[in-house]
């Protein structure tokens, strides 16, 4: 008599026998996709691994390049890969099935499951952090600043909940905003393990990769573990540099440490349509959008970005850590999806997946109506010549308010450049005489940079757009330019009380320097007056009814008003 597990797994190899029957592209279709992974298709270079899924069957599969360079091995679909974020919809999967089965609800406060944490006044429900609403900072900027190196020194849960249970405040009200922390699923992952009583991998493989026969996908949850035909991430410190190894080193999972194949994938993508895992509330709850305070409606669900793209819904995710870049785009109208996971840092999985979409979908691809952005971006027709007035006119600083963020213009060797901080400046590409490009950057193509001039009392500002989509605005401020002796007023030792390190400051060449533990001298630019930026953020400094400097706020993208207090007598 079979016994039901043993008919689940028979089940189990059968839908996966039946998946594996492809149907092939044309081999015009599939030269034109090799085409776009020509320059890492080498024995000399890692790549990426390609899968190419519709209706149910892989219709092309590739590897490029190498994914062992020390031992010559190359990349195959059947490479298992780190693929970074992209383990979130897993993590959030699981919350979601344990609700199915009543054991917590989405709507439970995350102290029920983790007491430790400290009450910041404010209900911080599971269905916060999977959407990214909690106000939590997020665990790599927290560790960065308390001195631990990513991807160097080893990271655990415990040592994300060291710095967690010091943190004194949120980001911001919990359902307020949108930003992206991926300490929520960490905590998510230990809810996991808090209620079913076994690890985030044990539960995913049980519930999930098992039942779906995704027999090469797993959560790693030990950095000491050997994983059969893994990848090794890689990166360059420059254009025709040797690339140097650059690999995970964490055992926490949840967030992120996921490890699985382009065929794998395939597997977990079709239970979208066909929900073999959750049935079709499942999947229902995985695509819900989460939902602001003000009822404004999220372009993200659980752990998967919705969105369109050349006019098509889309849903998503991508993924980043050391070496290894990963994307996953599903265009549900059409029972698409291309994966591409790669081992090389400089690659952007995101932008090959869609232009697989591209060549593949080219009937259904549709030109959407420019946004007011594109529609004023001028195409590169070639370098324009300003005059020295229209380049001064230019140069300055700027604010963003909402994020406390700057950016600083300079006419240095008679050409406007961005100064991006610790004398690293890059010339600006004008277009015309307000829209700029960023030169000698890779992503140059896809930012645009418009200057808007002073009109009334309105100040002058800049609108940086990404791909033509809704511009971030900064507003002209003036800037100040401190002498030593002022900059010798911020000089001593700073703490906080939410991480160990001590933090100095001194004047080094005439610019402040921030050194900390474990990193390189950070020369500040002055922005305004007692506010700098550097490569780990904006710093603000306080001052007492006496004029005397008290200590700083920090404003650090996923961190927001992080505070330090002036050691006594420096």
């Amino acid at each position: 008599m079979m016994t039901s597990r043993s008919a689940l797994a028979l089940s189990g190899i059968l839908f996966t026998s039946a998946l594996s029957h492809a149907q092939a592209l044309p081999p015009e279709t599939g030269a034109k996709i090799d085409k776009l992974f020509d320059q890492w298709n080498r024995p000399d270079s890692p790549g990426c691994a390609l899968g190419v899924y519709q209706n149910g069957q892989i219709i092309y599969e590739h590897g490029y390049g190498m994914s062992n360079l020390n031992d010559d091995v190359t990349i195959t679909p059947s490479t298992v890969f780190h693929v970074a974020s992209m383990s979130k919809q897993f993590t959030a999967a699981s919350i979601i099935l344990l609700a199915q089965q009543g054991k917590l609800s989405l709507d439970d406060d995350i102290h029920k499951y983790i007491p430790e944490l400290p009450d910041f006044g404010e209900r911080i429900t599971l269905r916060h952090l999977m959407h990214h609403t909690s106000g939590l900072r997020d665990q790599w900027a927290l560790l960065g600043l308390a001195g631990w190196r990513y991807s160097q020194d080893l990271i655990t849960d415990d040592d994300v909940m060291s710095v967690m249970v010091h943190q004194k405040a949120l980001n911001f009200k919990p359902g307020e905003k949108f930003l992206y922390s991926n300490t929520g699923f960490t905590l998510l992952a230990l809810v996991v393990k808090r209620v079913s009583g076994v690890s985030l991998r044990e539960y995913t493989t049980k519930n999930i990769f098992e039942p779906l026969g995704m027999k090469n996908t797993h959560f790693r949850d030990d950095h000491e573990e050997v994983i059969k035909h893994d990848a090794l991430g890689y990166e360059q410190d420059g254009e025709g540099k040797p690339y140097r190894m650059s690999l995970t080193n964490f055992d926490t999972t949840g967030a992120t440490s996921l490890h699985t194949t382009v065929q794998d994938l395939l597997l977990w993508d079709e239970n979208f349509y066909n929900p073999r895992v959750g049935g079709p509330e499942f999947v229902k709850q995985m695509l819900e959008p989460g939902i602001l305070n003000s009822g404004k409606k999220q372009d993200y669900a659980s752990g998967l970005s919705i969105g369109t793209y050349k006019g098509l819904p889309t849903v998503g995710h991508g993924g980043a850590d050391a070496g290894y870049r990963s994307d996953m785009v599903r265009f549900p109208q059409q029972h698409f999806t291309a994966t591409a996971l790669c081992n090389r840092a400089d690659a952007n999985p995101g932008a090959l997946t869609r232009q697989v979409a591209e060549i593949v979908l080219a009937k259904d691809i549709k030109e959407p109506t420019p946004s007011p952005a594109a529609a004023t971006t001028p195409k590169p027709t070639g370098p324009v010549a300003l005059t020295a007035e229209q380049m001064k006119a230019v140069a300055g600083t700027y604010w963003k308010k909402d994020d406390n963020d700057y950016q600083r213009i300079v006419l240095k060797d008679n050409t406007l450049q961005l100064d991006f901080g610790g004398d690293e400046y890059h010339p600006l590409k004008p277009l015309a005489e307000s829209h700029f490009r960023v030169d000698g950057v890779p992503w140059s193509e896809h930012m645009d940079l418009h200057f808007v001039a002073a009109s009334g009392t309105k100040p002058a500002k800049l609108e940086q757009s990404w791909d033509g989509g809704k511009p971030d605005t900064y507003e002209w401020v003036q800037a100040v330019d401190p002498t030593p002796a002022q900059l010798a007023e911020y000089g001593g030792a700073y703490v906080s009380d939410e991480i160990d390190p001590v933090y100095r400051f001194e004047v080094r060449d005439g610019k402040l320097a921030l050194l900390r533990m474990k990193h390189k001298p950070d020369l500040l630019r002055p922005t305004v007056q007692d506010v700098f930026a550097g490569q780990i953020g904006t710093l603000r400094f306080t001052r007492d009814s006496a004029h005397r400097v008290t200590g700083f706020v920090l404003d650090a993208g996923r961190i927001q008003g992080f505070q330090f207090k002036r050691q006594a007598g420096t």
